[in-house]
């Protein structure tokens, strides 16, 4: 008798950096799927006529259409990029684990045709099969993406696959997957209008013409994978053995395909304006994405990750709401909220409308907290270390990890389809920009390589205003450039005097803030030459906008304050000095942006 063949060990701790660079890729590659149904529902398909370039340029014109479809083109290189570094991590990592690689390099090779796909794409003028295809590739591009990230920290069990719930599992996938691509068939083929009336097509069962037969033909298969979810839910709860997230992942699969549902009759009783149209895509890839995770989740060995080992303390349900709140960032969403605020009445010459000042706001609420969630999840190893940050939740062990960045990707992904469908698509593309900025660009790639982090960086928190002035005005000009470049210079003169007080935090973290690279003393004239930068930029603004007297003598007085307190930090440095320049240049960019609110609408 044979003995079976032992399954080699794969060190887990190794592998939880493939989790996380495949989830990273994953949740990137939702973005960009959501990010195309913008392009779709906006009709910014062809706002870049050409292809690699837009219009024979790097950059593309400051059109709403080109900048949506120009950003659209930005994430999928973030995306195309992570999904490489997950392949190339698979092999070097987890050769041993034959299924993580081949889905890592399947992913890889889809990716290849998907690259040149977009490319016939746009050269062939959005043709709808191609549109259609376009979209099955990157299902199933973020479907191998989740696969990865649910099994690279688990050692592989032989029989998973052969369990009954996973093999009904996976062809409920296949289901679905038919059951998204179709959709994208009945839109590009124009069969969306063909059928009056919900469920029964100008209240036929199964209508005569060919556009209505495609169309009845994606309700059946609607109402087939509802209910398969529905079913596949219910055998997930009352499954013996299952975990929390496996019931998790299934119920909201349920749940979403029922949203789906609502928001398909919706669409076919109102002409699929353009707002429920985006909407349906970016619940479609959800439901994918949730039915993904479900699967691949009952999938795993019994075993618990190492990671997720040790669960957290479990607080008073009061502290625990709090700890939610505290990954948000609260007292920073604020200024941020507040920067959008002042975009949008700069952009608009007065106070723009409720609904679009409501709906804004809460767009960039989303996005931003679920950004600094997400940089909280990266950043907990570091957090630990220093005195600042330990007491944030996933260092003090409030929240899971895993928990913290479901919350952060919730977040983000909602506010990106708030700010798409109730305000515009260039919105939209800024703020989900903004996101990938901070917790990729500066958290992930520049934090703990270069003493210049958070001058590029810093940019992130910029990009409010211009969401702001997008949300209003469907554009970006250069006052709102201008503005934007205020917020730009403002943060390393604002962040490096914080980080004087704290840079034995730094030192201890690995982290190359300015401090620690080049000391005090070149800390403190940088901050000042920032600070001059900043002053002269409120100068300029106000000429550009041709301001008077109730917007320049209010911003001269706090400039020269500030200057007055960079200037005394770099003539004599120290802590209570590093401190008052940084508390006060909080107060000052609030204040600041108060003036330009109060001198807009006193002023028109």
């Amino acid at each position: 008798m044979s003995m079976p063949t032992a399954v080699p060990e794969v060190p887990l701790p190794t592998l939880s950096h493939l989790r996380r660079l495949a989830l990273t890729a994953a949740a990137t590659t939702y973005g960009l799927i959501v990010l195309g149904g913008i392009v779709r529902s906006s009709g910014s398909g062809l706002g870049c006529p050409d292809w690699p370039l837009c219009y024979g340029n790097l950059l593309p014109p400051m059109r709403a259409e080109a900048l949506i479809e120009f950003s659209h083109r930005l994430v999928a290189s973030l995306a195309a990029f992570l999904i490489a570094a997950v392949a190339v991590q698979a092999w070097r990592l987890a050769r041993a684990r034959k299924e993580i690689v081949a889905a890592a390099t399947l992913a890889a090779i889809l990716l290849v045709v998907q690259v040149g796909v977009g490319g016939v794409t746009v050269l062939l003028e959005t043709p709808p099969q191609i549109v259609a295809f376009h979209l099955g590739l990157a299902l199933l591009i973020l479907g191998l993406l989740w696969s990865v990230g649910v099994s690279a920290d688990v050692q592989p069990s032989v029989s998973s696959l052969t369990q009954p719930i996973v093999r009904l599992g996976l062809g409920l996938l296949v289901l679905v997957f038919a059951l998204l691509v179709s959709g994208a068939v009945v839109r590009g083929s124009g069969a969306s209008a063909s059928c009056g009336g919900f469920p029964l097509c100008d209240g036929q069962v199964w209508p005569r013409h060919p556009l209505g037969q495609i169309h009845m033909l994606h309700r059946f298969l609607a109402f087939s994978a509802a209910l398969g979810l529905i079913a596949y839910s219910v055998l997930m709860s009352r499954r013996a053995g299952t975990r929390r997230g496996e019931r998790t992942a299934a119920a909201a699969a349920a749940g979403l395909g029922l949203v789906q549902g609502w928001i398909g009759a919706q669409g076919v009783l109102h002409g699929f304006p353009p707002n429920l149209a985006g909407w349906h895509v970016a619940v479609a890839a959800a439901v994918w994405s949730a039915l993904v995770l479900a699967v691949g989740l009952a999938a795993r060995p019994p075993a618990a990750t190492l990671e997720e080992s040790s669960p957290p303390r479990s607080p008073a349900t009061a502290a625990r709401w709090l700890s939610w709140l505290m990954l948000t960032k609260p007292i920073i969403l604020i200024l941020l909220l507040f920067s959008t605020l002042a975009g949008m009445v700069a952009g608009a010459g007065s106070w723009p409308e409720t609904a679009t000042v409501a709906w804004t706001l809460l767009g960039g609420a989303l996005t931003a907290g679920g950004a600094s969630a997400l940089n909280q999840y990266t950043d907990r190893g570091s957090d630990a270390l220093m005195a600042r940050t330990r007491r944030r939740p996933l260092p003090a062990g409030q929240i899971r990890p895993s928990q913290a960045l479901a919350f952060g990707l919730g977040l983000s992904i909602a506010g990106v389809l708030v700010l798409a469908f109730q305000v515009n698509g260039l919105s939209a593309a800024l703020a989900g920009a903004g996101v990938v900025y901070y917790v990729v660009l500066y958290g992930l790639v520049l934090k703990k390589t270069t003493p210049q982090n958070i001058v590029i960086g810093g940019g992130a928190g910029a990009v409010p205003v211009l969401v702001g002035w997008a949300a209003v005005t469907g554009t970006v000009t250069m006052p709102g450039i201008l503005l934007f470049a205020l917020v730009f210079f403002w943060t390393p003169a604002h962040f490096w005097a914080l980080a004087l007080v704290r840079s034995q935090d730094y030192r201890r973290a690995g982290i190359p803030m300015l401090p620690v690279v080049v000391g005090e003393s070149g800390t403190r004239t940088q901050i000042l030459l920032y600070t001059i930068q900043v002053v002269t930029l409120t100068l300029l603004i106000g000429a550009v906008s041709r301001e008077g007297w109730l917007y320049f003598a209010p911003a001269v007085a706090l400039g020269l304050l500030l200057l007055l307190h960079a200037w005394m930090l770099w003539r004599r440095g120290s802590a209570l000095r590093a401190w008052r320049m940084y508390r006060y240049s909080s107060l000052y960019l609030a204040l600041y942006l108060t003036i330009l609110i109060v001198n807009t609408l006193a002023s028109r």
